[in-house]
């Protein structure tokens, strides 16, 4: 896995602690991006995400499977995303290919990548837009596979961001 650490001078944490505290009496709201299944109550699935006004950062929690989710836009498409930084790239379901206004070909018998079990199938395509919190990229690369159910965030997103940092339960994109 990525690790990146920052090292924050305490000179530097302590002006902005004044700067960035509310007024007297008032509570500043965190921001938080939720799933539309989360939203309407469906569990775990819709984990939420935390944005940070201040720096853009977005931090993720790990879900009791041990793994961490993004609730992603691709192409205005919301994709329950799974964070896979050993991955190269994004890796879409058919499901969620189709849900982001993509048509694969029916049978996808490229072979797009090596995996743990052997050879990955699928077609590559180019996704127009890939939102997360206030990160969006356009026009990147990305496959679709042709078996597997679930989609995987990788390294071609993720790398846009200058860091990765995952600490405990949680892992921070800034």
């Amino acid at each position: 896995m990525l690790r990146t650490y920052l090292a924050v001078p305490v000179v530097a944490v302590i002006p902005a602690s004044f700067v960035a505290r509310p007024p007297q009496g008032m509570q500043r709201a965190e921001p938080t991006i939720m799933t539309h299944a989360a939203a309407a109550g469906l569990g775990e699935a819709g984990a939420p995400q935390k944005i940070d006004a201040l720096d853009s950062s977005i931090e993720l929690t790990r879900d009791s499977s041990g793994y961490f989710y993004a609730d992603v836009q691709i192409n205005g498409a919301p994709v329950h995303m799974l964070v896979d930084t050993g991955a190269t790239m994004i890796a879409l379901s058919r499901n969620d290919a189709q849900m982001a206004g993509l048509a694969p070909s029916i049978a996808m018998n490229s072979v797009v990548g090596q995996g743990a079990d052997g050879v990955v199938k699928g077609e590559p395509v180019t996704l127009q837009r890939v939102t997360l919190g206030g990160k969006t990229v356009e026009n990147l690369p990305a496959v679709v596979l042709n078996s597997g159910g679930q989609s995987l965030l990788g390294q071609s997103f993720l790398s846009q961001f200058s860091s990765v940092h995952i600490e405990g339960d949680k892992m921070v994109l800034r």
